[in-house]
């Protein structure tokens, strides 16, 4: 599958990902931002967009450090550690920085812009 390459800003910490060519992320790329994430669990950033975006979930079993996914139909998840999980996602991407990631979410940087390059 194609890839898209995108910036994610948290804060002040741009980030490279590597996104999938799918309508989820042109759908997310189209939106207005900056938007604010939520942390949970001590592994993730969230936000829920209003309005359905459109994603094909499945049970991915493990989450990697990096991993950009979409939880339900309007739920955008970054996640910043890795581990196994019994939840079904639609995967979006990649982030390939992910000590950039951590480092950007322990400075509690959860204000995210996300766009194409």
């Amino acid at each position: 599958m194609e890839k898209v390459k995108a910036v994610l800003t948290l804060g002040a910490t741009r980030l490279n990902a590597d996104l999938l060519d799918t309508d989820s992320v042109h759908w997310l790329l189209d939106k207005s931002y900056p938007v604010e994430m939520s942390p949970l669990n001590g592994n993730e950033l969230y936000h829920y967009f209003e309005g359905c975006i459109p994603g094909h979930s499945e049970a991915v079993g493990s989450i990697e450090a990096g991993d950009v996914m979409l939880f339900g139909n309007d739920c955008l998840v970054v996640f910043y550690e890795s581990f196994a999980t019994p939840y079904s996602y639609t995967r979006l991407g990649r982030i390939k920085d992910t000590k950039g990631l951590k480092k950007a979410v322990m400075e509690g940087n959860f204000r995210l812009t996300l766009e194409r390059i």
